[in-house]
């Protein structure tokens, strides 16, 4: 029964390590390549003002 419970540990434990580790992986990324002037992205910087290309206008759907 001990060594279940150990196994348990050690697995909740690798899990918790591995999500450290992908959090800090992320993070990295984001501080490698900051805007000029600005170390943090706002969230108006990163919408998109130009709709997808590809994708039809409401009009062209006969929606009116």
């Amino acid at each position: 029964m001990k060594y279940m419970v150990n196994l348990y540990l050690l697995g909740v434990i690798l899990t918790l390590l591995s999500v450290f580790v992908r959090l800090m992986e992320s993070l990295e990324g984001l501080l490698e390549s900051p805007l000029p002037g600005s170390p943090w992205v706002t969230r108006g910087q990163l919408d998109n003002t130009e709709p997808p290309k590809g994708l039809p206008d409401h009009a062209s759907r006969g929606v009116q």
